[in-house]
C-alpha cells in the first residue's frame, strides 16, 4: 500500500485530491502540503529516515503551478536523491507534459481531475515499485488512458465566405450541468464524482475560498466552483447577506449580532463570524428591519 504526500497550493482542490486519494483502498495515508517549502520539509524528512522509516514517502502528487518553487523545480531537485518518492504530477496545464516525462513522472493527471484517472495513476506507481495494484471500489478493468499526444493539431483555414466556428466553451462539470437541470432551490455539490443536492434553505452560511465557496449547512459543509460574488448576487432575493468579503450570511440563520469595542460579529449556529465596517451598518438595519416586520 502507498504513502502519498499530496502537494498543492489552492486548498479546495488539495482538500478533494486528499479525499480522492484516501478513498482510494491502495493507499495506506494521504497527506497534504500547501506549499513548496512544507513539500519539500516532509520529503526531506522522509529522505533522511529511509524507505521504511516512520515518516516515509512512496509517491508525491504535485502540482507545477506553485509560488515559489515550482512542481517541476521541486521534482528537478528530487532526481538527486538515490532513491526519491515517484512523482506523479496534476496540474491544470496539459503544456508540461515533456519536460514532466523527462524527470520521469509515473504519470500526468490534468485537473479537474476525475476519480477513475487518478485511480489509474495510483495503479501505475503500485506497478512501478513492485506493488499488488488491485482495481479500485466497484470492480472492473482498470481505466486505460488513451496515448496522450504533444503534436499540435492545426485546423484547416475556412474557405472565401464560410462561417467561422465558434469559439470552445470550457465543458460544465458534472454538478454544473445537473445544477442546470435542477430547480433553483437547490445547488448541486460534487465530490469524488458523486453528486447531491443540497437545499438553498439548508444553507446558513457561505465562506469564500478563492474561486471556490464552501457551503455550510447544519449538517456539515460543502464546496462548489462557484465564486462567492456570484452566489451574493443570485440569492439576494432568498436573504442572503453579504457581511465580509470571506463571508456570505442567510440573515434568518443569524442567531446573534454582537457588538464588542468597536467590532461587530454575528453568531451563526456554533460559528462566529466577523463583519466588516463597510458592512456592519447595513446588516444592522436590516436586523432591525426583519426585528419589526
Amino acid at each position: 500500500m502507498l504513502r502519498v504526500l499530496a502537494v498543492d497550493d489552492e486548498k479546495p482542490l488539495l482538500e478533494e485530491l486528499l479525499y480522492l486519494l484516501r478513498s482510494d483502498p491502495r493507499v495506506r495515508s494521504a497527506e497534504g502540503a500547501s506549499d513548496a517549502t512544507e513539500a519539500l520539509r516532509r520529503i526531506t524528512r522522509a529522505l533522511e529516515t529511509g524507505p521504511d522509516g516512520a515518516d516515509g514517502i512512496d509517491v508525491v502528487f504535485l502540482d507545477i503551478h506553485m509560488a515559489g518553487l515550482t512542481g517541476l523545480d521541486i521534482a528537478r531537485l528530487l532526481a538527486g536523491f538515490a532513491q526519491p518518492p515517484l512523482i506523479v504530477f496534476v496540474t491544470a496545464h496539459e503544456g508540461f507534459a515533456v519536460q514532466a516525462f523527462d524527470l520521469k513522472a509515473v504519470d500526468y493527471v490534468l485537473k479537474p481531475v476525475r476519480p477513475e484517472r487518478l485511480a489509474e495513476a495510483v495503479r501505475r506507481a503500485c506497478a512501478q515499485l513492485g506493488r499488488a495494484a488491485e482495481p479500485p471500489p466497484g470492480g472492473g478493468a482498470p481505466y486505460t488512458p488513451a496515448p496522450y499526444t504533444l503534436a499540435p493539431h492545426t485546423p484547416a483555414a475556412p474557405g472565401p465566405g464560410a462561417a467561422r466556428p465558434a469559439p470552445r466553451q470550457a465543458p460544465r462539470t458534472t454538478a454544473e450541468t445537473a445544477a442546470a437541470e435542477r430547480g433553483p432551490d437547490q445547488i448541486a455539490v460534487e465530490l469524488g464524482g458523486v453528486v447531491r443536492f443540497v437545499a438553498i434553505a439548508d444553507i446558513a452560511y457561505v465562506e469564500a475560498q478563492g474561486d471556490y465557496a464552501r457551503l455550510h449547512t447544519d449538517d456539515g459543509s460543502h464546496l462548489v466552483r462557484i465564486p462567492l460574488s456570484t452566489l451574493e448576487e443570485r440569492w439576494a432575493a432568498r436573504g442572503f447577506v453579504r457581511i465580509h468579503r470571506r463571508h456570505l450570511v442567510a440573515l434568518a440563520r443569524i442567531d446573534e449580532l454582537r457588538l464588542d469595542a468597536g467590532t461587530t460579529s454575528v453568531r451563526v449556529g456554533s460559528a462566529e463570524l466577523q463583519v466588516s465596517r463597510r458592512h456592519a451598518r447595513d446588516l444592522r438595519d436590516l436586523l432591525m428591519r426583519q426585528a419589526t416586520g
